[in-house]
Formats: C-alpha cells, sequence, structure tokens
C-alpha cells in the first residue's frame, strides 16, 4: 500500500537506493530512512547485444519507452536470459542512468557474474545470490531483444530525446567526451583505447577521457592503454565529475559535443548554446576518429573483444581509514567552508508569496547551476545568489525583499520538478532564500527528500489545471498548516489574489512530517537527541 515503508539502510537492507546527501550521511550513521513501498516494473532482457552496441544503447532505449516524466514511485527489476549476457560494469551503466527515468532505483539479480566480478575485485567472500522470487508479480512487464537494439543517441537536449545515430551521421563533431560516472569502467576505456591505438584523433577534435577511479586510471597506465590514449590525442581530465557537470571542458559556442555521460540538460555542460548529445564509448569513439558523427558498426576495422580482468589492482594506500583507537579526527575548513545553515520550524500559519513559476521538466540544474558556480557550494550563502539563474537571475534578491516583508516564498512548478543530479544545495539555497513550499504538478523523488529534509513542504496539485491559475507575485495564505499536515490529508491554500482556493497533496509519510515540522532534518535530529 502507498502508506507501507521499508527501510533501506542502516544494515536493515541489501538494495542501494539513491537519496540526498543527507540521507546517505544519516544511513551511514546507522540511521535508516524510509521509502515508499515502490511499484515494480520488469523489464525482461533477452538475446544478446550485437558488436558495436552497449549498454548505453540498452538504457537509451528504455528511455524512449518510458520518457523521464512519469516514472516516480517505481522500480524496475531487470530479469530474462539477457540479464546473463551483460557484465557488473554493463548492468551499472544500464542502472546509473535509472535517475534520469525517475525511478527510485534499479536493480539486477546478484548471480554468477556479481560473484566473479567480485572476486576479481578481492571481495568474493560478501557474495550473496539475490533472485527474484518464483511468485514475484509486477506492475508492468517490458520486453526488450538486446539482439534488435541498434546504436543510439539521446540528442538535446534531453535524455529521452532518443533517436538513432544513422540519423545524423555525417554531421561534423567539435567535442567528444568519454568518461565521468556513466561509462568509465576499465572495460569501457579499454575498448577506447584498442580501437584508437596507433591512430590519431580527427584534426581539429577535442578529445576528454575521464576514468571512473583511481583503480581504473592505475590499470591503464599499467597496461599501457593510458599511453595509446594520450599517443591518440586525448586529454585526461581527473576522476570526477568534470566535463558532465560544466567544471572544465566546456564545448565551445554552438559546438556538436558527444558524451557518454548521464545528462545533458541545456547549458549544463557549461556552453548554453552548445548541442549534447549522450551516446555509448563505441559511437563516441567512432565520431573521434572521423570527426563526424558516425554510426560505429560503418567502422572499417574488427571490433575489440576486451575480456573482463580475472584480477583487479587493489591499492587502499590513499584512504585515511578512522583511528582505530577512536580518537577524533581534525577537519580542516578554509574561509570558504562553512557550516550548513539552519532551517527553522514551519509556522502555523504560512503567508507566503508565488516567488517564481516555473514550466516542465525543470532539472536540479536550473535550480541550482553547477560549473563556474560549484565552487561556492560549501559558501551556502554566496551560493545562493545563483539560484535560478538559468531561469531568472534576479529570483535570489525578490527572496530576500520577500522576507524582509515577513512573507515566505513559495515555487511553482510544472511535470517533473527536481529533475536531474541529486544536488542537495537545490534544497539548501532555497531553504537559506526563505522558500518554505513548493507547488507542482509532479515532483522528483530524490529532490521531494531533500526538500524535507531541510524544511520545505513539496506539494502537489489536486487538480493539475490550478497551476494556470497562478501568476508570479500573487498571494498565498495556509491556515492551520500544522493541523492540516499531522491530519495527513489535503493542504487547502488560499490564494488571496483572486480570492479562491486550491487544494493540494503534501508529499508525506508519518515518519517525515515530523521533521518537516520541525523544519528539516538536522533540526529534528538535534531535537531527538
Amino acid at each position: 500500500g502507498s502508506d507501507s515503508h521499508t527501510p533501506t539502510a542502516g544494515g536493515m537492507g541489501m538494495i542501494a537506493i539513491g537519496a540526498g546527501g543527507l540521507d546517505v550521511a544519516l544511513a551511514m550513521a546507522g540511521k535508516p530512512f524510509v521509502i515508499t513501498w515502490p511499484k515494480f516494473i520488469n523489464v525482461r532482457l533477452t538475446g544478446k547485444l550485437c558488436i558495436w552496441v552497449s549498454a548505453k544503447d540498452v538504457i537509451l532505449h528504455l528511455l524512449q519507452l518510458l520518457s523521464t516524466k512519469g516514472n516516480g514511485g517505481c522500480l524496475i527489476e531487470y530479469t530474462g536470459t539477457g540479464v546473463a549476457e551483460l557484465s557488473v560494469p554493463q548492468r551499472a551503466t544500464i542502472t546509473n542512468m535509472g535517475a534520469e527515468l525517475g525511478v527510485i532505483t534499479s536493480i539486477f539479480p546478484s548471480d554468477e557474474v556479481t560473484k566473479q566480478f567480485l572476486e576479481a575485485q578481492g571481495r568474493g567472500e560478501v557474495w550473496q545470490e539475490i533472485l527474484a522470487g518464483d511468485g514475484a508479480t509486477y506492475e508492468r512487464t517490458i520486453e526488450i531483444d538486446l539482439s534488435r537494439i541498434s546504436p543510439l543517441f539521446a540528442a538535446p537536449h534531453s535524455p529521452d530525446n532518443i533517436i538513432s545515430v544513422k540519423k545524423i551521421a555525417g554531421t561534423p563533431v567539435d567535442q567528444v567526451c568519454i568518461g565521468s560516472c556513466t561509462n568509465s569502467s576499465y572495460h569501457d576505456l579499454m575498448l577506447v583505447a584498442t580501437l584508437l591505438k596507433g591512430r590519431k584523433i580527427a584534426p581539429g577534435l577535442s578529445l576528454i577521457i575521464t576514468p571512473g577511479s583511481r583503480q581504473v586510471l592505475e590499470m591503464l597506465a599499467g597496461n599501457g592503454a593510458l599511453a595509446d590514449l594520450i599517443a591518440a590525442g586525448a586529454r585526461i581530465a581527473e576522476s570526477s565529475c568534470g566535463f558532465c557537470i560544466g567544471q572544465g571542458h566546456a564545448p565551445g559556442t554552438e559546438a556538436l559535443s558527444i558524451r557518454t555521460s548521464n545528462r545533458n540538460f541545456k547549458g549544463r555542460s557549461g556552453t548554453a548554446s552548445a548541442d549534447i548529445y549522450l551516446a555509448s564509448p563505441e559511437t563516441a569513439a567512432a565520431a573521434a576518429l572521423t570527426g563526424v558523427v558516425t554510426d560505429p558498426r560503418n567502422l572499417k576495422m574488427d571490433y575489440p573483444e576486451i575480456p573482463e580482468p580475472e584480477e583487479f589492482l587493489i591499492n587502499d594506500s590513499m584512504f585515511i581509514f578512522p583511528p582505530k583507537d577512536g580518537s577524533k579526527v581534525e577537519i580542516l575548513r578554509g574561509p570558504n567552508i562553512g557550516e550548513p545553515p539552519l532551517s527553522i520550524p514551519l509556522p502555523k500559519t504560512l503567508k507566503g508569496v508565488v516567488a517564481i513559476k516555473v514550466g516542465d521538466k525543470v532539472t536540479t540544474d536550473h535550480i541550482m547551476p553547477a560549473g563556474a558556480r560549484l565552487k561556492y557550494r560549501s559558501n551556502v550563502k554566496k551560493y545562493s545568489e545563483f539560484v535560478f539563474e538559468p531561469l531568472d537571475p534576479a529570483f535570489p534578491a525578490r527572496c530576500l525583499e520577500n522576507q524582509a516583508q515577513g512573507l515566505a516564498n513559495i515555487i511553482v512548478a510544472g511535470e517533473s520538478y527536481g529533475q536531474g543530479s541529486s544536488r542537495e544545495h537545490a534544497a539548501i539555497c532555497p531553504m537559506y532564500l526563505g522558500v518554505r513550499a513548493v507547488l507542482a504538478k509532479s515532483l522528483e523523488r530524490i529532490h521531494t527528500a531533500n526538500l524535507i529534509n531541510f524544511g520545505i513542504l513539496p506539494l502537489v496539485f489536486i487538480e493539475p489545471g490550478d497551476y494556470d491559475k497562478l501568476e508570479k507575485g500573487a498571494q498565498l495564505v495556509i491556515e492551520d498548516l500544522h493541523e492540516q499536515i499531522k491530519a495527513g490529508g489535503e493542504i487547502i491554500i488560499v490564494n488571496k489574489t483572486k480570492k479562491t482556493e486550491i487544494l493540494a497533496t503534501p508529499l508525506l509519510n508519518q515518519d517525515n512530517r515530523d521533521i518537516l515540522l520541525a523544519g528539516g532534518r538536522l533540526m529534528y535530529e538535534r531535537t531527538q537527541e
């Protein structure tokens, strides 16, 4: 039922559930967090991927089927005979981009493929077989024949804007970026290095390689693949988000950039006028070699077979482990690093103003831009100056003016508000500016959790048409707010400007109602000490 919950952290679960940074920190501290019992979607895989087609094409195909909207509250489980044909890195690519679908999480079974991977990582003793039960039931089943998938693109400016690579074959390419958190595994980069070995990238094209981890980088350096990439003309970036969030390697004005990362929202790359296409390492490497969009199946070369390592390099020498004697560790903080600001409890009567009205599919990049602004993320006061910068640069100043008048700031939004990165600053900074509620047609799950964690009330229109009745500057009042939240039903919002009422559903359960009323998770935890 919709009011059921299951612990997913604190040693009580075996599925990793994506959450905001504060939820993760509390889970690591041994405190469980809860999720609403999901609807299960079974994606049944059959067949085997053809050469030059990869796991990235699988998840792009699924995004074409399901889009980025309407999948909230769902969990995707991959089953079928095709599962055994996918390696753990391939499965990681598919589940990584489950966030783009908007689902709670995506899971593959823990099987012999998983066991072999863990053994190669020196962790075979932790393996357990985890399979779907014989009587498992699903809300929906989607059949995908892996052998029928072809190379695909997510075209600008959304991960679900799917087209075939051959549709725009021959289009000039300015930049290719391979890696980040998606498609940066040892297998992915070894495949690219093998394709580029003894060859040069196309003249005038920039190729950036971002290994997914220090382990991957060190293994590539040890077997000579890193030298092959450099000799071909690649630029090697550190293992970080990097180009994916516009932190360096911004493409040129009106450039076309092919990337293996997971998001291509407008302006996320650091260049608002650039066109970002998401693709597999095979498709990205083909473009790097030819200088134009190229279906990798048309490359006149053999497809490289990259075996999974029997043993990965294990080097934990740079980890700083907690002292075994229990002594405290000093954390060095520079002058631009401060404590996170605390919210205040929700007022019993919320008097506010619509500080901004935005449309559908507003991402956390729209709310809290990354790229050049990320350097301020440990300085919330400064970072807050850039909230909604891509949509309305005057938003922060307007919020401060409303605060000075004793009015709360309210955000009105369309469908799928809060897509994309689980950037908790997209809640912290609005909270700092006095945002106390978000009223939307629909909200993404991770962003909803972040809003609650920082004392912002997440509301969904009961009648989506009421969205059209609200304008920026409208005066809104919610009387008896505490009682309405505790009652667990609909929230009555009075539009003082038009003298009408709007009904909304609070996205709260019994557990997080108290957290919200306290003013957020940090305030709540302090009251529990």
